[in-house]
């Protein structure tokens, strides 16, 4: 237990301190993902006067999205631990004039909300990243009325996912990182779907539904993949920070060899991803 209170320390921190990247970048991330998002939008069924909940909502673009379809009388709750990641998402959400969202700082393994009192909930590639996902999922199910339905995404596995799998498999080829350890929290923990209907029957979710929604991120050349790594993935972050600058140089130019099947004719990139489409029924 103490292990994991200090990642999730760790990881409240670098969430925090990334926040001001992933609002310069919400952009970009919302169009590359749009196919994951569109599923789980159209999964989780949103329709006026119904209460929505966004978990690890980050700067909140899904619950923000669909704030419109839950009006007239819904309202969505955009929530993530990070208090800078909540700030972001109420910026978004005054900018756009949105009356009906509620912004909340939750953590997702202890919501402070009433036992069923939302109509459905939906989360973005989170609960693989939070220290205890199965405490997660089961809040997620009390707070969740009878028949509503929840509906997440997380990453399947490395060999389906280049645009991390890659980065990740050379940091730790040049010690810049720790092997991943499967037991623990990280972008590929939970891409096991007998893991995932484990841990959902446990929740007691009914009517579970797995799909593999494929897609792939584009990027116009190696500095913007390179910018977007660093900005958005703490952990790549921290680790260059402790690096010289000798030591980050060598890393980037054997990460560009890497990555070089990955080069089109113009500079540009396109790397393959994969993500589990989650639905099960509270």
């Amino acid at each position: 237990m103490a292990d994991l209170d200090g990642y999730r320390e760790e990881s409240l921190a670098s969430w925090n301190e990334a926040a001001p990247a992933w609002g310069k970048r919400h952009a970009w991330l919302f169009e590359q993902t749009r196919p994951v998002t569109a599923w789980l939008v159209e999964g989780m069924g949103p329709s006026a006067g119904a209460v929505m909940l966004e978990l690890a909502a980050g700067p909140g673009d899904i619950g923000l999205s669909i704030a419109g379809r839950v009006a007239p009388g819904g309202r969505v709750i955009v929530s993530d631990f990070s208090p800078e990641m909540v700030g972001l998402a109420r910026e978004s959400g005054t900018a756009r004039g949105l009356m009906n969202v509620e912004y909340r700082v939750l953590d997702a393994e202890q919501l402070d909300l009433a036992d069923e009192s939302i109509d459905g909930a939906i989360c973005r590639w989170g609960f693989m990243l939070m220290s205890d996902p199965e405490a997660a999922l089961r809040e997620t199910r009390r707070v969740l009325r009878s028949g509503g339905w929840l509906a997440f995404g997380v990453w399947t596995d490395p060999g389906r996912n280049p645009w991390m799998a890659v980065p990740m498999a050379t940091a730790v080829e040049q010690g810049m990182m720790e092997s991943p350890d499967p037991a623990r929290p990280g972008p590929f923990s939970l891409g096991n779907p007998v893991l995932l209907r484990t841990l959902l029957r446990g929740a007691r979710f009914s009517d579970l539904e797995i799909e593999e929604i494929a897609f792939a991120f584009h990027y116009r050349d190696f500095s913007e993949f390179w910018e977007v790594l660093v900005e958005l993935s703490g952990r790549f972050a921290a680790a260059l920070a402790a690096r010289t600058g000798p030591e980050r140089n060598e890393f980037q130019q054997v990460l560009a060899e890497r990555l070089a099947p990955f080069k089109a004719g113009d500079g540009s990139y396109t790397m393959q991803a994969s993500s589990w489409g989650v639905r099960a029924r509270g």
